[in-house]
């Protein structure tokens, strides 16, 4: 039976006008599909990267078809696509994905509900002015997760630095993506990843090297559970990861310094399909996870979408104080916080060249 609870409005009111009867297709999707007799959309995910309300709610016809890993997901979308197919990954993964393959999105009402950060990731990063391509349902940043650790809680005002305490010998986990543990070291120096200047500061190569000494592991999905076992004291894992650990282990607290970190997003995208037998977007499913009761859900499961903190504040205010900041942070550190647009080739060569020296040296 459908959980009432997380209804979307275009679905009570299909309740409601029939009965339980199902309605025909309108510019919402509707829940019968008319697209010719093919197949019924789908809605490609990786398994449990979509909160499980919001996705229980997705209107009819669509169909959601969960894979185990961002690879296989992308390899699902190699050949043509027989159907409308909407394909849900982090802003990294999306990256992969050809331009030419994505269908431009026509939801330009729902993302202007959104914060303004959002534009550039619904851009794919693209300039402004190029077509929308992605629809941002959620963001994050990158926290300390520190377990047992409240000498290191009082010191959070070093930020980053706190990562080359001697305490944390071998006892630290770090994300498994070079770029984002280059990205904290910049900011370890007060350097930004947006300067061209940046990597050739000659202090960064012994940075990495330091951090590297200090690693147990470079792995910030597994490597939660080093932490949770006593085998590490801290891991820089993405804050969705962190929030739902937050709320039930009281060993377990968090930090993000006040120099930002970079962010995360979570998108919704189109495979672009020949014909004319693309079925409409879901707009009010996309519009149920920005508004109450799925946002509470959502929240509740780390997922933040970007929406004005005054649409925010309500929700936020129903957690605990010292978590706030971690869902939505303080709009100076969120100044400080910043994309990873995709690299250019040059630049792929040079940020691997600098992180295989980091490992060699470490």
């Amino acid at each position: 039976m459908e959980d009432r609870a997380v209804l979307s409005r275009r679905r009570l009111l299909q309740l409601a006008a029939g009965g339980g009867a199902l309605l025909g297709a309108s510019a919402l999707g509707g829940c019968r599909w008319l697209g010719g007799g093919g197949p019924e959309p789908q809605l490609l995910l990786v398994r449990g990267q979509l909160p499980a309300a919001w996705l229980k709610a997705l209107p009819e016809p669509w169909r959601p078809r969960p894979l185990e890993t961002p690879q296989a997901l992308l390899q699902a979308t190699d050949s043509p696509q027989p159907t409308t197919t909407m394909v849900a990954l982090g802003d990294g993964w999306a990256q992969q994905l050809q331009r030419t393959r994505l269908r431009p999105l026509a939801v330009e009402g729902v993302l202007g509900e959104l914060d303004p950060i959002a534009a550039p990731p619904s851009r794919l990063f693209a300039p402004e002015g190029q077509p929308v391509l992605a629809f941002p349902w959620a963001f994050g940043t990158w926290v300390l997760l520190l377990r047992n650790r409240p000498d290191l809680l009082r010191r959070r005002q070093e930020g980053w630095s706190l990562l080359l305490d001697s305490s944390l010998r071998q006892r630290l986990v770090l994300p498994s993506s070079p770029r984002v543990v280059i990205d904290l070291a910049l900011r370890q120096l007060g350097l930004a990843a947006a300067d061209p200047a940046a990597l050739g500061d000659p202090r960064l190569p012994d940075q990495l090297a330091q951090l590297r000494r200090q690693t147990l592991a470079f792995d910030e999905r597994d490597g939660v559970q080093l932490l949770l076992a006593g085998e590490a004291d801290a891991a820089v894992v993405p804050s969705q990861r962190a929030l739902p650990l937050l709320l039930r282990d009281p060993r377990l607290e968090a930090l993000l310094p006040e120099t930002g970190s970079p962010l995360s997003w979570q998108l919704l995208l189109q495979l672009a399909v020949d014909g004319d037998t693309s079925a409409p977007l879901p707009l009010e499913w996309l519009r149920d996870g920005l508004t109450l009761p799925l946002l509470d859900r959502l929240l509740a499961a780390g997922w933040v979408p970007p929406l004005p903190p005054q649409r925010l504040q309500p929700a936020l205010a129903r957690w605990p104080q010292r978590l706030r900041p971690l869902l939505l942070p303080p709009p100076a550190v969120l100044a400080r916080c910043s994309n990873l647009p995709p690299f250019s080739p040059a630049e792929q060569l040079r940020w691997q060249a600098l992180w295989d020296g980091a490992m060699a040296a470490g």
